[in-house]
């Protein structure tokens, strides 16, 4: 038996998930899901597009050959079932992110000027990290997987429990919360003041991540008061994380003793 997949393959359309990992969305998807190996899922909705089964690819929408950026992710499945792929660090480009600001209305170089934020890259592929407080997915570069989960063992020696909130989230899912809240009749500058503009979010990178500990509530102010946070003031740097906005960051971003980065020191920087 093939062990399960433990990546997510990213393309700027689609993302191609384990099956597993998924939650079938009635019967027909169940029997599905417990055939496929990997699921073909639409960034900008979630709807499930194709499943990869031993016998071939199973199309789950009408024109499926017609979706935006099936090549794309066609020939990334393709690269993945060689023996000798290796995920790497690749990333996606830009330009999509820099359209769909454009239609939102926000002028991405004005953004980067006002705040010091730069535009954030998509990974090509990012690794299962276990999973999040609400049991869902938490994905992550391979490295920085690898340093969470070793951090929160280190913590849990110490009688410490942290617990991931958030970890990768894509370009399309923040322009969703714009979108959104647009049509709802909110001005940008009204949203901006309480999201980051599209692109421009650290979870992008696989690399950040929200934490929080048990009984606190997620992405408060008031985690800094717990022991989780004070564990984390002393050690986490030892795993490679740290703060990434902390009070009197230049950013002009609210403290957010929660939301952490994997910056790896090199060796004589420390």
């Amino acid at each position: 038996m093939r062990p399960l997949a433990r990546t997510l393959l990213n393309t700027p359309d689609i993302e191609l998930w384990p099956a597993w990992l998924l939650r079938a969305r009635g019967n027909a998807d169940a029997r599905i899901l417990s055939r496929a190996t990997r699921v073909l899922r639409r960034k900008r909705d979630g709807r499930y597009l194709a499943a990869v089964l031993e016998d071939g690819l199973m199309p789950l929408v009408p024109r499926f050959p017609r979706e935006a950026g099936v090549e794309a992710a066609l020939d990334l499945l393709d690269a993945a079932a060689d023996d000798g792929f290796a995920a790497g660090e690749a990333q996606l480009p830009l330009h999509r992110v820099e359209e769909r600001l454009d239609a939102l209305g926000i002028e991405a170089d004005a953004y980067a000027r006002r705040t010091g934020l730069s535009l954030v890259a998509e990974p090509a592929t990012l690794s299962l990290a276990g999973f999040d407080r609400y049991r869902r997915p938490l994905w992550l570069l391979a490295d920085a997987a690898r340093a969470w989960q070793r951090m929160r063992e280190s913590a849990a020696r110490d009688e410490i429990v942290l617990d991931a909130i958030s970890g990768y989230r894509s370009h399309d899912y923040q322009l969703g919360i714009f979108e959104r809240k647009r049509a709802r009749g909110l001005e940008i500058d009204a949203i901006l003041s309480v999201n980051a503009a599209p692109g421009f979010s650290e979870h992008h990178c696989g690399q950040a991540l929200d934490i929080g500990t048990p009984g606190e509530p997620p992405a408060e102010e008031s985690f800094e008061g717990t022991k989780a946070f004070a564990w984390l003031s002393r050690h986490a740097r030892d795993h490679g994380f740290t703060m990434s906005y902390p009070r009197g960051n230049p950013h002009g971003i609210v403290h957010e003793p929660w939301h952490w980065r994997y910056r790896p020191v090199a060796a004589g920087e420390a």
